[in-house]
């Protein structure tokens, strides 16, 4: 579902099922050593995705261990972003010499919990939510923006290694071309001179759920 949104060069699997019978590397273990059963059959099908998106590749099957902000870590000439929500799991990888940054994530198509809007919305953000609730009330939009945000976090990070709050990027979603631009408030590093000041991205929201993705092109 989550390739609708993503271009030719990145791969993409996902499921609404459980997949476990993909079996571990030590590394891969090691992240989910005290994990609750829930969080250990998440990351399994998360990594079972991740291998198949990595086969059309071409890459054979290796450890994915994770990160230290938990994000997940690639073999080398690779990029991707993996998501997780109920039901639903999605693994998104491309070479690097064509893509610089994947960043996905799924969310229930629901609105956010109470007090949750006002911790990740920044104050022009809202009324631009108001006004879309108002057009396009079949949408959660609140939610789409939490999702969105989560994407861009994921394309940030690999990228400058450092945090990026909600509040650091302002975002503007597109209710007719199903697309949304961040713009980045936060100063990139030096060390990330591939990563543009406005990223732009698309969503879906299908079956109960909301999708957001965005892929850098080289």
């Amino acid at each position: 579902m989550i390739e609708e949104i993503l271009p030719p060069a990145v791969a993409v699997e996902d499921t609404r099922e459980e997949l476990l019978e993909v079996e571990l590397f030590p590394e891969e273990l090691a992240a989910v050593g005290r994990a609750v059963e829930k969080r250990r059959r998440e990351f399994t099908t998360g990594r079972a995705c991740a291998r198949r998106a990595l086969a059309r590749l071409g890459v054979a099957p290796c450890a994915i261990a994770n990160g230290e902000r938990g994000q997940p870590l690639w073999p080398v000439g690779v990029v991707g972003s993996i998501t997780h929500c109920a039901g639903y799991r999605a693994c998104a990888v491309a070479r690097e010499a064509q893509v610089v940054g994947v960043g996905i994530d799924a969310e229930p198509h629901a609105p956010l919990p109470d007090g949750v809007l006002g911790q990740i919305a920044r104050a022009e953000e809202r009324p631009r939510l108001a006004r879309l609730a108002e057009a396009e009330p079949a949408v959660h939009w609140d939610r789409l923006l939490f999702c969105a945000k989560e994407a861009v976090y994921k394309v940030w990070f690999p990228l400058a290694a450092c945090w990026l709050g909600f509040e650091d990027a302002t975002l503007t979603l597109d209710p007719v071309g199903c697309a949304f631009q961040a713009q980045l408030l936060k100063p990139r590093p030096h060390t990330a001179t591939a990563l543009p000041e406005i990223l732009k991205g698309r969503w879906l929201v299908r079956e109960g759920l909301v999708l957001t993705a965005i892929a850098l092109p080289r």
